[in-house]
């Protein structure tokens, strides 16, 4: 078996990562991903209809997918009106839009100025603006105090991302994935818990040791499955309490 995923990556690592998968997934994989990444580059600014509510997205912010319902529909089902919640790159604001359906503390975090932008116009668009306090933050490096709840749906990609539109999607070598895993304790309140999107077109594998190594509990509330070229894919949304 191979040992890829078993490097623990830290903030700054150079070490390449290798996924738990064939060279001939790993090739499919990047290819998937060129043809995605050209896509969103090609994009103009649209209006998209989602979970019954209106997202104006620029071409500069990643846009909800054919897979995010999984997701959205798992965070409707799980979030209460009591919650504190954090939604960790929050793009065009997706998922604190729909938090903030039953919440009236949420938090949505970006590393893009264009998502955040994008970000607070839609939760005016949506008439939630009052309930979701948005910034820029890497990570939790500008958060304060702890959640009920905390959203993430990360790159699945562990390539090097070559602008802030692919940051989106690409994570190098996973070290925000890790990053986000070693810290998310210290920013969950006594009986908090996150909910987590991936998949199988995805290192897995590295994933599942992270949950492990952190000692968190894992169960999956959400699945499907699709068909790529043949390629059997399968989407994931994980809750994980400590």
């Amino acid at each position: 078996m191979s040992k890829a995923g078993t490097v623990k990556h830290k903030r700054g690592s150079t070490a390449e990562h290798v996924p738990r998968m064939s060279p001939e997934a790993t090739q499919r994989i990047r290819q998937w991903h060129e043809g995605a990444y050209e896509e969103l580059r090609q994009r103009e600014t649209s209006e998209i209809q989602y979970l019954g509510r209106t997202f104006i997205v620029p071409p500069q912010v990643f846009p909800p997918t054919p897979m995010s319902d999984l997701l959205g529909n798992a965070l409707l089902d799980e979030v209460r009106p009591s919650d504190r919640v954090l939604d960790m790159g929050t793009g065009c604001g997706v998922n604190a839009i729909l938090a903030a359906s039953a919440s009236r503390d949420v938090v949505a975090v970006d590393i893009n100025p264009h998502a955040l932008e994008c970000a607070r116009k839609n939760t005016e668009l949506n008439g939630v603006s009052d309930r979701i306090e948005i910034f820029e933050s890497n990570l939790f490096d500008e958060v304060d105090g702890s959640f009920d709840l905390i959203v993430f749906d990360p790159p699945f990609r562990w390539f090097e991302p070559r602008d802030i539109l692919e940051a989106a999607i690409t994570d190098r070598n996973y070290e925000s994935l890790t990053r986000f895993m070693e810290k998310a304790r210290g920013h969950l309140r006594q009986e908090g818990r996150i909910l987590l999107f991936f998949g199988s077109s995805a290192d897995l594998g590295y994933l599942e040791e992270l949950i492990e190594r952190e000692d968190f509990f894992r169960e999956s509330v959400a699945e499907r499955r699709l068909d790529k070229g043949g390629l059997i894919v399968s989407y994931f949304v994980f809750r994980l309490k400590p």
